[in-house]
């Protein structure tokens, strides 16, 4: 009986939003920022080209009363190994919540949104914060927000790049394959990098009569392959280079750039 009430009240209100939206257009026709408003609570928007076959399928995401649920996503999402197994996004595995990050009804070229590291960090931290058990492994994760928060404000002083939320987050577990000082810096990349943007302004490269290059950069595997002698010391003119003398055919403003050759792409 309860359920029949609840069909009832929801069909009642989705006919009273139409009714309204023909109401507030007019006998003519004509259009102005309430009907538009109205309009947008029944269709507020083309979903994305990937979501586009779920346009006529609003409960594939949404549930009545309740909105977008997490579980409507991993129906379709949960197998998607791409994500799920590669170090930069696998955390995805781990989180509850896809609505703070992701969002739809932005129209059909809409692309995802930048990375919201801050957005990441309050939903790691609420889940943390949610184990209150007596318990030695709830006092230890009390600890740990705790701690973690501490480093916030430490990280925060020091590094203005960052927000509270951010300076939280362990930059490591998901980007150290791509770490380009192969841990001679150790993992606290917050000390010096932001979220939003890895350049650092203040970064001046070494001068280009430096030759300690390979202190900081490694050569590509095509370096230590036929390919470095069949092509790239010949596109350079320096066949008896070897590969880790890097200032023998490299400028410093770019690795594509080249010697006596300019702006050059192998592949």
């Amino acid at each position: 009986m309860k359920l029949g009430w609840a069909s009832l009240v929801a069909t009642l209100s989705l006919i009273a939003v139409f009714a309204t939206a023909y109401l507030l257009r007019g006998r003519r026709g004509e259009v102005n920022d309430a009907t538009v408003a109205w309009e947008r609570v029944v269709t507020p928007g083309a979903l994305t080209t990937s979501h586009a076959f779920l346009e006529d399928r609003c409960t594939a995401c949404h549930a009545p009363y309740v909105g977008v649920e997490t579980a409507r996503c991993v129906v379709c999402h949960a197998n998607a190994a791409s994500v799920l197994e590669r170090q930069p996004t696998a955390f995805h595995a781990d989180i509850s919540t896809c609505v703070p990050c992701h969002s739809e009804h932005e129209g059909r070229a809409a692309l995802m949104p930048p990375m919201d590291h801050s957005a990441l960090a309050e939903i790691g931290l609420k889940r943390l914060s949610l184990s209150t058990a007596a318990d030695d492994e709830g006092r230890l994760h009390g600890e740990r927000v705790q701690y973690w928060i501490g480093e916030a404000h430490r990280l925060g002083r020091e590094n203005p790049r960052l927000t509270l939320a951010e300076a939280t987050l362990n930059c490591a577990t998901c980007h150290q394959n791509d770490d380009p000082h192969f841990d001679l810096f150790g993992n606290s990349c917050s000390d010096c990098h932001g979220a939003t943007s890895w350049s650092l302004p203040e970064f001046r490269h070494p001068s280009s009569a430096s030759r300690d290059c390979a202190q900081c950069h490694q050569a590509p595997p095509s370096h230590y392959m036929g390919h470095f002698r069949m092509i790239s010391q010949r596109v350079a003119g320096r066949e008896h280079a070897r590969v880790d003398q890097c200032f023998a055919c490299h400028q410093t403003t770019s690795w594509t750039d080249i010697q006596r050759v300019g702006t050059y792409k192998h592949h």
